[in-house]
């Protein structure tokens, strides 16, 4: 095969240690190899930076194994041409029957050009990911601690939630505040309800009839405690994701036109794809990397499978929250394809064919620069509109029915 590369370096990364090997094309066909073995640490990858370019390479691939391929990447990129590949892909191609993470294994795929490279953001978007990701570990700790207040509460008879929407609300934790400092009046307790919960006063005085003792308020109390130090990381997190994100302020304004998506999920979608789409050559790329369509598995001409494969976790997982909240949304495009698909598909997989819908309409506001185009809710009506009309009348007729159409008069 063609050499594309006449001197390059594979990399076998593990937790401790690196295995490289540097491949020199010669005449003839022939090949020269060297190997050598580092540790990870910076003193040794810089070792393993001065090796490569004494050996003339310019052209370096690994395989991304775990978070280990990070520290190789951050010391060796803007030095050579980095490849990251995904190990699936070297599994694929076939000549090898040993370990398929050797690095002379790898060398010799990327020295022919039978390597693909995985999309690595720039460092400030690496960062960026970080943060949001870091964000969401925040907010499921967050709830994780709710729903530990909430057994608290069980276990000392307090069915606050039975009434409150928001067990943790204004109300709810005014209510929490005064059982800690001793109230265990149920008539006070309810009185201090705020806004909407007031009419339900009757309700909120069974609720807060409980048995509450003193190992009951000592677990409220850390768990309150506990609760608003992560409520306080949260918006330091946040504070910080504001401030990178103000170079990208525009896009973070047009991703917000689309129904169901926040400045949250704003936020997650440029930290996880970037704002520049040459990465990416069409949407259905995009939609393929984020694990957000269907599997493509098929043998002798049958499809043997459609599961969808992993992707981006936290992109998918971003995306579907969107789904869901369209899906109790209306008078909108999205809204109308979540209720098309549920009621033939289920809601599972209407929420994940919405949140393709909203990554394949970000790319396209990403790359053109341009706001959300908004359809409409009868854009499916529109679309197959005598199919439509057929369908109705048929279902009229089946129910014994005579049904004239007569078209409404045009406005002057």
């Amino acid at each position: 095969m063609e050499v594309l590369y006449p001197c390059c370096c594979g990399l076998d990364v593990h937790k401790k240690s690196i295995t490289a090997c540097v491949l020199w094309a010669e005449p003839k066909g022939k090949v020269r190899k060297e190997k050598r073995r580092f540790l990870t640490f910076t003193r040794e990858l810089l070792a393993l930076a001065d090796w490569l370019r004494a050996c003339g390479v310019t052209q370096v691939a690994m395989e991304s194994t775990g978070v280990y391929w990070k520290p190789v990447w951050n010391i060796l990129e803007g030095q050579f041409e980095m490849l990251l590949v995904n190990a699936q892909h070297i599994k694929a191609v076939p000549g090898r029957k040993t370990d398929q993470k050797d690095s002379a294994w790898i060398a010799d795929l990327l020295q022919h050009g039978l390597l693909r490279g995985s999309f690595v953001p720039p460092k400030p978007l690496r960062e960026l990911r970080d943060l949001t990701r870091y964000r969401v570990s925040l907010a499921e700790e967050c709830n994780r601690i709710a729903n530990r207040i909430q057994k608290v509460l069980e276990d000392a008879n307090l069915k606050l939630a039975s009434v409150a929407s928001d067990p943790l609300g204004a109300s709810g934790r005014a209510i929490l505040r005064a059982i800690l400092a001793g109230e265990e009046d149920a008539e006070r307790l309810a009185e201090m309800s705020k806004g909407l919960l007031r009419n339900k006063l009757p309700e909120m005085r069974l609720a807060l009839e409980g048995r509450v003792t003193e190992h009951h308020r000592f677990m409220l109390k850390e768990l309150l405690e506990h609760q608003q130090f992560v409520e306080k990381k949260i918006a330091e997190v946040e504070a910080e994701i504001e401030r990178r994100m103000r170079p990208f302020e525009a896009e973070v304004k047009r991703l917000d036109t689309i129904p169901g998506v926040d400045r949250v999920t704003a936020w997650s979608l440029i930290a996880e794809v970037g704002v520049k789409m040459e990465q990416f050559p069409s949407a259905a790329h995009l939609a393929s990397w984020a694990g957000l369509c269907p599997g493509n598995f098929e043998s002798a001409g049958k499809r043997l499978s459609g599961k969808t494969r992993k992707g981006s976790a936290a992109l998918r997982r971003g995306l579907c929250q969107v789904g869901s909240v369209v899906s109790h949304m209306g008078n909108n495009y999205l809204s109308a394809q979540y209720r098309r698909l549920a009621a033939r598909r289920g809601g599972k997989r209407a929420t994940l064919a919405v949140a393709h819908t909203v990554l394949v309409a970000a790319y396209h506001i990403l790359k053109h620069q341009q706001d959300y185009q908004e359809l409409g809710a009868d854009y499916f009506d529109r679309l197959n509109a005598a199919t439509l009309r057929r369908s109705l009348v048929s279902r009229l007729e089946r129910l014994g029915h005579k049904v004239i159409l007569e078209p409404l008069a045009q406005p002057a």
